[in-house]
């Protein structure tokens, strides 16, 4: 799991970086959430109707996971910003 806890934080850096601006991250913590919550309901679903614990577990496992990729993700639009903002300060020489 370690390959998309990376591979979140590195594409939250890249976004953060090529989205000119802040990004509003309230708004991709709650939508976080909501896939989270979505995906595990959809599997604890799963596994009520087939009579399955672990499907059960694995939903509480993925609701855990996609907020762990949200918060990585966000951190990495965080970095990004910073870099975008690093990048874009102009040194004025003076004249001679």
């Amino acid at each position: 799991m370690v390959l998309f806890e990376t591979l979140s934080f590195v594409i939250g850096i890249i976004y953060g970086y090529a989205n000119p601006g802040r990004e509003d991250r309230s708004r991709l913590l709650r939508n976080g959430l909501l896939i989270g919550i979505v995906l595990g309901l959809i599997f604890a679903g799963l596994g009520l109707l087939m009579g399955s614990g672990l499907l059960i577990i694995s939903g509480v496992g993925i609701f855990i996971e996609v907020i762990i990729l949200t918060v990585l993700f966000i951190i990495g639009t965080w970095i990004g910003d910073w870099l975008e903002r690093r990048s874009k300060v102009v040194r004025v020489t003076p004249a001679r």
